[in-house]
């Protein structure tokens, strides 16, 4: 089969790129930066060179491409889902696996993209599955700068909690999806094995990196005016402020057994990605 990977530079997909690397393929990247995929895959994959926003390269991209991972971000994600599940069709496309997110079931703040994103695959009779992992674990990364600087981690949460997914098994998922057909017409929301507040999140981070560190809630619209200053669009900024709230009113501590349904072995807990980078923290 041929598989064309968006997204083939970020965090989840060159994940998935190089799991189909270890199973002898060799997959498609549909890139914005060909340099940038050459100094990751070498000559082990075929670039090409392009952007959601202009289909006639996704068009050229999905030529002879059996299944289509599609990750896309932004407040425009429907849009673009749905040119791109309209062209996939157009071209012949098997399946097309695009990366959500659990917030899509609700919807709330980012999920609201996904979930019309979703809507749109769905109407272009495309066969699909939509992995919807919740937060990802490395967002912790975010809070690397305060944790080194004054030891403390802000944000409007409260105590409450969510189960954050190492990027590892949403690649691990994404992978089963798109090179098998047991998940069509599936929408498969995944998490990490155990719901945490961010409190007990900073106390692992802790106890990694042998440090006391502190969580403290602040309010929303402190959090809000700082990535406003931060220079982060309005509508992002909106996002953001509806997924703490969700959050901290207790409504994302879903936990779901996906990863291990997929995979076959149970979810990466938060304690082994802080071990796996707790040098960012240092």
């Amino acid at each position: 089969m041929t598989f064309l990977i968006t997204g083939a530079t970020g965090n989840v997909g060159s994940l998935v790129v190089e799991r189909l690397l270890e199973h002898g393929d060799r997959p498609r990247v549909f890139v914005r930066n060909a340099r940038k995929a050459l100094t990751l895959y070498a000559d082990r994959v075929d670039v090409v060179v392009g952007d959601l926003t202009e289909m006639a390269s996704l068009e050229a991209a999905l030529t002879g491409v059996d299944a289509f991972l599609l990750i896309n971000t932004g407040p425009d994600i429907a849009a673009r889902d749905a040119a791109a599940a309209k062209t996939a069709m157009k071209a012949g496309v098997e399946r097309l696996v695009k990366l959500s997110s659990m917030d899509s079931r609700l919807p709330v703040g980012t999920g609201v993209w996904h979930a019309r994103g979703e809507s749109a695959i769905r109407r272009s009779g495309i066969t699909f599955t939509f992995v919807q992992p919740a937060g990802f674990m490395s967002n912790a990364l975010g809070w690397a700068a305060s944790i080194k600087t004054d030891g403390v981690v802000r944000a409007p949460t409260g105590e409450g909690r969510i189960a954050f997914v190492h990027p590892e098994d949403i690649a691990a998922v994404a992978f089963e999806a798109l090179t098998t057909r047991r998940f069509n017409q599936e929408s498969l929301p995944i998490t990490g094995p155990r719901a945490l507040s961010y409190s007990d999140m900073v106390a692992t981070i802790g106890r990694a990196v042998g440090r006391s560190l502190e969580f403290h809630s602040i309010s929303e619209e402190k959090a809000r005016q700082s990535l406003l200053g931060n220079g982060d669009p309005e509508a992002v900024v909106d996002a953001h402020t509806s997924i703490w709230r969700a959050i901290r009113e207790g409504r994302l501590a879903t936990v779901t057994d996906n990863v291990e349904r997929a995979v076959g072995r149970p979810a990466i807990g938060f304690d082994r990605w802080v071990e796996q980078n707790a040098g960012a923290f240092r």
